[in-house]
């Protein structure tokens, strides 16, 4: 992508990363920070160098942070400007004059978090150079709704599989939030439809993202429902999942005369539990089968009559699939919403995951940062500690758990999901996404992965505006004034000093002139300089439905891309893209130099006919297939065939920091992690060489195992594998009808297995009184008493990247 014309340019300046200075000049265009070296100030001497000079694209929208360090000229100190970008990218720019910096610092300001509009993005100006490939490839043709549902099996002329594509949402008035077209039972009229809508958060009901090719079991997804205090039901909804669950067995029922007990013939030839075992470690094979066995655990339903086992759908363990911690859940039907009261849905049991909201998610990738906030300045690994206290992998971890729950029991046990969390368009979008990656070969491949990023995240209405603040914010942009006492910035630095002060005294004057009755939000810079300059003239505040909310940025999508990364490092001959294809389109999600993730939803991208005004970004990749595609990729499927087979699961004992993504080397974020594993491996292979040592010595002193042999009771000093071990499974309850209709009563059940209804205690609070007092808090999942000091503690991982090219268009 050829430079457009720049509006401002500095010369000599020197630009550090990794604490590597390199001497340039800064052009600034409307949408780009460009740094070109050597500066034309060594070029003009020597006419040699102009071919050697490199240019290195930043886009404006991709800032995270922006922090200006203003100094006097007595101190001797050039006035700098640090920038954090979304690729975690991190840039010092030093400047040899005062004055420049802050014009520099005010212009990037202007051009990221004051366009006024959406409309003013780089992807409504933006067009591929004259003869790119780009050109001849309309990546907006990639997805169709009916197409893709018609490779599921699920058309007009096709046989009936229990599915129909309902038109209700074609103008987005039944839900603003949900794609035009919808995928609901064949027997659910969309009168009921609409009644059911009003028991479910922003109307999104139970519709079908996946149906597996040969056992026909599905993967729904919908919102939290109206339950509250009240424990309150809907007829309507309570059908339309019931139908959810046995729509393929209704399509069947002509052909099968009767609906046995047995699950229908697996979904590959060869697909047991011990097939599955045999590429797992006995940690994660016993962490699995604990999962199943909690979500089985539960007794089996029989006809009160006749005594005969009920079986809904022909599957056995059809699950609804709360993705909130179970106390958040509960907690919001002090709110009227909540989670679905199961003595109203006995045809399935329902299973809470551990997995945090967007907050906890936002903080942790906040620590991430914290640990490798110098790259620019110091060329030093990151702070392990503070990567470890992230809890990144952790979450990474879970909700890979999560979603080889879903993959399991749809794949292995023959069982339909219903999956939601709270709106349905974030953990959601991830364990729907990610299940079906592990289900299906097609969604492996490059088509396939555009279609299913289209279909699960874009269609179904994550709100990636809002989740990645592509509006940019005020609170971005900082300037530290610490510096003007002639300070250096040193690795390790606090140097959010200021910058929090700083906040506190805005946050203040906001409140005040709120108070006050006032419209206008002076930054500390303006009031620093009055002056106004033609880059603040020429733009306006982002209108209040466009602006970016801080508390609603979230790394979703990236934790998506990150569990998706673990899977293609685990299964490297599986995929067919390579590592780079997620971390570019990583980048692009922030960039905004193509339309495909603008908004929130797909209605708001019709009404701004963003098809007809911008560029998809699938054009991008799919002119680029050969620099994205893996090389280890074997597309071969045979279920005989050990590394061949149809289904991938994670193996969580081997999540990794993605080490690129955050532009450090594998040994700088892993490192720790590798080593101690290796250590491991060590002590085990040595250990098993000495039988007579695991059996006792017949000296009276103690074995050298156990002399070896760290306590039970204190921590290791090194860092532990980050992954969820047996007792730490992102699975915490299951729940099924208060009242089971069973022969068997002598099963234990878990202490997690808490009923749906209060138990007859009276008052609308007994609901949740019985639900909160179940859920042992303090107590592991699977027992155990839930103490810190015995709980296993993840290890930290970082990583680094060269100055080399970023233009935008690579």
């Amino acid at each position: 992508m050829s430079a457009p014309h720049s509006k401002h340019v500095y010369f000599n300046v020197h630009a550090l990363r990794g604490g590597k200075p390199e001497l340039g000049d800064v052009a600034l265009n409307d949408y780009h920070l460009v740094f070109r070296f050597p500066p034309d100030s060594k070029t003009s001497a020597a006419s040699e160098l102009k071919k050697q000079v490199k240019q290195v694209w930043f886009a404006f929208h991709v800032i995270a942070q922006c922090t200006l360090r203003p100094t006097p000229p007595s101190s001797g100190v050039p006035s700098s400007i640090r920038i954090r970008f979304r690729d975690f990218t991190y840039v010092s720019f030093n400047f040899p004059d005062d004055r420049q910096a802050r014009d520099a610092f005010e212009f990037i300001r202007a051009r990221t978090c004051r366009l006024g509009s959406i409309e003013n993005l780089l992807a409504f100006h933006y067009a591929p150079p004259p003869g790119s490939p780009e050109n001849k490839i309309d990546g907006w043709d990639l997805y169709d709704v009916r197409a893709e549902f018609r490779r599921q099996g699920i058309s007009e002329k096709s046989a009936d599989l229990g599915w129909r594509i309902s038109t209700i949402n074609k103008d987005y008035s039944f839900s603003p939030t949900y794609p035009a077209l919808l995928v609901v039972p064949s027997k659910i009229s969309d009168n009921t439809l609409k009644y059911a809508a009003n028991f479910r958060s922003r109307a999104r009901i139970p519709t079908l993202s996946y149906l597996h090719p040969v056992n026909n079991c599905t993967i729904t997804r919908s919102s939290q429902p109206f339950v509250g205090l009240r424990m309150k039901r809907s007829i309507q909804d309570e059908r339309l999942v019931g139908a959810c669950f046995s729509a393929s067995m209704d399509s069947l029922d002509s052909t099968s005369p009767a609906v046995s007990e047995q699950s229908p013939s697996s979904s590959h030839v060869d697909l047991s539990a011990d097939s599955v075992d045999a590429e797992l470690s006995l940690s994660e094979t016993e962490r699995m089968r604990m999962e199943d066995e909690l979500i089985a655990g539960a007794s089996a339903q029989y006809d009160e009559k006749t005594g005969k086992r009920l079986v809904y759908g022909a599957q056995q363990h059809n699950l609804i699939v709360d993705a909130r911690p179970a106390i958040n859940s509960y907690a919001m039907q002090a709110i009227g919403m909540g989670s679905e009261n199961m003595d109203y849905y006995r045809f399935a049991k329902k299973v809470f995951l551990n997995i945090d909201n967007i907050h906890v998610m936002r903080d942790s990738l906040d620590k991430v940062v914290n640990a490798i906030k110098d790259a620019d300045i110091s060329p030093f690994p990151p702070n392990r500690e503070l990567l470890a206290k992230s809890k990144w992998l952790k979450h990474i971890g879970g909700i890979l758990d999560g979603s080889a729950i879903i993959a399991r029991q749809v794949g292995i046990q023959h069982s339909h999901v219903l999956i939601h969390c709270s709106d349905g368009w974030d953990r959601t979008s991830q364990l729907s996404a990610l299940a079906q990656l592990m289900l299906d070969p097609y969604y492996r491949t490059i088509d396939g992965f555009i279609v299913l990023v289209e279909k699960d995240w874009l269609s179904f209405g994550h709100m990636f505006q809002l989740r990645s603040g592509h509006m940019g914010h005020e609170s971005w942009f900082t300037v530290d004034n610490d510096a003007l006492a002639g300070s250096t910035i040193r690795p390790g630095d606090s140097e959010g000093r200021g910058d929090a002060i700083e906040n506190a005294f805005a946050s203040a004057k906001r409140f005040w002139n709120k108070s006050m009755g006032g419209e206008k939000d002076a930054s500390t810079s303006d009031a620093e300089d009055p002056s106004v300059d033609e880059a603040k003239q020429a733009t306006a505040p982002v209108t209040e439905d466009q602006a970016t909310r801080p508390k609603d940025v979230s790394p979703v999508f990236h934790q998506f891309l990150d569990a998706t990364y673990q899977l293609l490092r685990q299964h490297p001959t599986r995929f067919e893209f390579n590592e780079r294809f997620l971390r570019r389109l990583l980048y692009h999600v922030y960039s905004c130099q193509y339309g495909t993730f603008l908004f929130n939803n797909e209605r708001q991208r019709h009404e701004a006919k963003l098809r007809e005004r911008t560029r998809s970004v699938w054009a991008y990749f799919l002119s680029r297939r050969q620099e994205f595609a893996n090389d280890q990729y074997d597309p071969t499927i045979d279920d005989h065939t050990k590394g061949r087979e149809r289904l991938i699961f994670p193996r969580l004992g081997e999540v990794r920091w993605w080490h690129q993504v955050f532009n450090r080397t594998d040994d700088e974020m892993n490192g720790d992690i590798n080593a101690s594993i290796a250590t491991a491996e060590r002590v085990a292979a040595y250990s098993s060489l000495l039988p007579e040592v695991a059996t006792g010595g017949s000296g009276g002193g103690g074995s050298p195992a156990e002399a070896t042999a760290p306590s039970s009771g204190s921590p290791s000093r090194s860092p532990q594998p980050p992954a969820l071990t047996a007792s730490q499974s992102v699975l915490t309850g299951v729940e099924t009808a208060h009242e089971t209709l069973t022969q068997d009563n002598t099963r234990a059940t878990a202490s997690l297995n808490r009923s749906a209804s209060s138990g007859g205690m009276p008052g609308a609070l007994g609901a949740l009184q019985d639900r909160l007092s179940g859920l042992a808090i303090g107590k592991g999942v699977f027992g155990g008493d839930g103490n810190p000091s015995t709980r296993r503690k993840d290890g930290g991982e970082q990583e680094m990247k060269s100055m080399d090219e970023l233009d935008p268009a690579v």
